[in-house]
């Protein structure tokens, strides 16, 4: 970051992950009350830590992903429509994110279905484990009826292997389980049982402006997926903001994404929320099969396929941001 200012950049984009993000938004915050004439904006895709839209918050800081809890809160609207589904089982990394998706499935569940039995609840060290199976074995012993991860990167795709090894047939809700040798990995054996809570809609298609987005990319990029939608809201929002303010000054640019309101690809409406800079957005869970597949992922032939959608206006959560702006 230090090096990126000394060169002159005054936007920096990050995501993965919320430890990173944590350790940003502070050294942004602290460089932009020292150096006032030379302010940085820290526009963050996918670190979804809800401390950074709370507690952490901070002017200079704006998050284009939704943040574990409403994730949570959307993914738990669906579980509890579910009479099926009487346990369920927690696991995840062990470090910030890992825990805001634990207590925030605690929190939820037993708002929402306080009849459903958590059957397991623990995190692992992240990105050091090496072999899943005795955590899938635990899982498939408890009897749990759900399994809710905020895994991602290896340690989805290892959780996610030995999940079907083991045959256990409920359904897996994630936050991370697609695309990156993911999707390929679980393949058949995670065909009707993976869940995604995301944004953006892959298939059905959405919109003919985002089918001409993906096969312009993957023309491109035949080897490769585009994971993350909200990455393109952010930089389109961003050269929205700059043409709104008449200017390319971090100051001027945050004062213009502040409430603004924008069409995603998609189609969907976003608005960035003034309170916490946090963006509020349709929210969706998608499950991993290859049937209806338009748009696959790994080149696999497996893909999501949405399943349920939460409206924009139901995702959002109250914030305690206590924003102090910059004179």
């Amino acid at each position: 970051m230090k090096r990126a200012i000394g060169e002159g950049v005054r936007y920096i984009f990050q995501g993965n992950s919320s430890g990173v993000a944590n350790a940003l938004t502070d050294a942004i915050k602290k460089h932009n009350r020292r150096n006032p004439d030379d302010r940085v904006l820290f526009l963050n895709y996918s670190a979804v830590d809800p401390a950074l839209t709370n507690e952490k918050c901070n002017y200079w800081h704006f998050r284009f992903d939704a943040n574990a809890d409403m994730k949570m809160n959307a993914m738990t609207d669906v579980i509890k429509t579910n009479d099926n589904i009487k346990s369920v089982y927690i696991i995840g990394q062990d470090y910030s994110f890992g825990k805001a998706v634990a207590a925030a499935a605690v929190k939820f569940l037993k708002e929402k279905r306080p009849d459903i039995t958590i059957v397991g609840n623990e995190l692992h060290p992240i990105g050091k484990v090496k072999d899943f199976t005795p955590y899938a074995t635990k899982i498939r012993a408890s009897g749990a009826d759900a399994v809710i991860t905020g895994n991602w990167g290896a340690d989805m795709v290892g959780l996610g292997k030995a999940i079907g090894e083991t045959g256990l047939d409920v359904p897996i809700f994630t936050y991370y389980a697609a695309n990156d040798g993911i999707t390929k990995t679980i393949g058949a054996s995670g065909k009707d049982k993976i869940r995604l809570v995301h944004e953006g809609v892959l298939n059905p298609v959405s919109t003919d402006a985002y089918k001409a987005y993906h096969e312009g990319f993957k023309a491109k990029n035949p080897d490769k997926d585009i994971t993350q939608y909200r990455i393109a809201n952010a930089v389109q929002m961003l050269a929205a903001a700059m043409e709104k303010a008449g200017s390319d000054k971090p100051i001027d640019v945050a004062a213009a994404l502040e409430g603004m309101e924008f069409t995603s690809l998609h189609g969907e409406k976003l608005m960035m929320r003034a309170s916490d800079h946090q963006l509020i957005q349709p929210i969706h869970i998608s499950v991993h099969t290859d049937e209806n597949i338009v748009f696959d992922a790994d080149n696999s032939g497996f893909g999501l396929v949405v399943e349920n959608t939460i409206a924009a206006a139901d995702t959002e959560l109250p914030t305690t941001c206590k924003m102090k702006r910059p004179n």
